[in-house]
């Protein structure tokens, strides 16, 4: 006779997390639906929403004459906490607005709500604190950061329902998740520079190129569901093309940014930044050499190195910045 899984439906893993992830060995177990509401046990979407603000505040810095401030470190530190409570937050809106879905989706049902791990209501509660204490990092910052932050909301409002009337919900994702690199440079800066809105649309492709490789994975229940994604659109077939021109511009558009930023601020600057984004391009490059749109595990193994690649940005951009 088959042995019957006896695990407790509220201490249950999510299938896509990573095993032994910390949110499963270490969190009470009280507290461990709810992190997982927040995907705290998947640590890479908070990483790709943090790196943006990184790029922002790094390349405004390098933009300055003065660099660094003292205050920067408060940003850098205020983006890394408000980036994981604002994607907690945006991840609980996205699993109820999704729950039904997510059910229907052998990758997906596992999360806290379709599993029944965290009621609606549960998860509604969860998702106001985390944006209470978001709201409370953001009011720290000047005006403009935080008309910029107001004005976010309504991206993550929509994003969940995008995949229900376009097939480019990544563009959606894509201009939620990079908006902090207007945030940061807003909050260095006190304004937003033609710099920074080429870094933020730079973010937005890069985010197309990415995600687009994460959904492969769901392309076959997707459809069975008829949820829209640039992986359907574009099929095994074509990917390929399209992840290249995908590249290409968030490359371009990167190094457009960087040329704005630091043409006045000579040579050595310049030089650092466009090295980044040479080497941010190399990795997005290295990726697509190793592609496999018929392989979900190759590709959420790609997606997730998707924070080194944002990592190598902006540690050469804060380099920019210290010369």
């Amino acid at each position: 006779m088959q042995q019957r899984d006896e695990t407790p439906v509220a201490d249950q893993s999510v299938a896509d997390a990573v095993q032994g992830n910390w949110v499963d060995r270490l969190a009470p177990p009280a507290t461990r639906p709810y992190l997982r509401l927040s995907r705290a046990d998947r640590p890479i979407g908070t990483w790709l929403l943090l790196l943006p603000c990184f790029w922002g505040l790094a390349l405004a810095a390098a933009a300055d004459p003065a660099g660094f401030r003292l205050w920067d470190l408060w940003i850098a530190a205020s983006c890394t906490l408000g980036a994981a409570l604002m994607r907690g937050a945006g991840c609980t809106w996205n699993d109820i607005t999704d729950r039904e879905f997510d059910g229907r989706v052998a990758r997906t049902r596992s999360r806290p709500i379709p599993s029944g791990q965290v009621s609606v209501r549960g998860a509604l509660i969860w998702m106001g604190l985390q944006s209470l204490a978001g709201a409370a990092i953001l009011f720290t910052y000047n005006l403009t950061a935080i008309l910029l932050g107001v004005g976010s909301l309504a991206l993550v409002a929509i994003y969940p329902f995008a995949k229900r009337f376009t097939w480019w919900p990544q563009v959606f994702l894509g201009l939620a998740f990079n908006w902090g690199a207007l945030l940061a440079w807003a909050a260095h800066a006190g304004s937003v520079s033609p710099a920074a809105v080429a870094l933020w649309a730079s973010g937005i492709v890069w985010t197309l190129f990415y995600d687009t490789i994460y959904a492969h994975q769901d392309k076959e229940d997707d459809a069975l569901i008829g949820v829209k994604s640039t992986a359907r659109l574009f099929g095994d077939a074509h990917t390929g093309t399209a992840l290249r021109v995908f590249l290409a511009l968030s490359v371009l558009l990167a190094a457009l940014a960087v040329v704005l930023a630091l043409l006045p601020q000579g040579p050595l600057p310049l030089a650092l930044g466009l090295c980044g984004v040479w080497a941010f391009g190399w990795h997005l490059g290295w990726q697509m050499s190793r592609l496999d749109t018929t392989d979900p595990a190759r590709c959420l193994h790609l997606f997730r190195s998707n924070r080194d690649a944002g990592l190598i940005l902006a540690l050469f951009l804060a380099g920019a910045a210290l010369v």
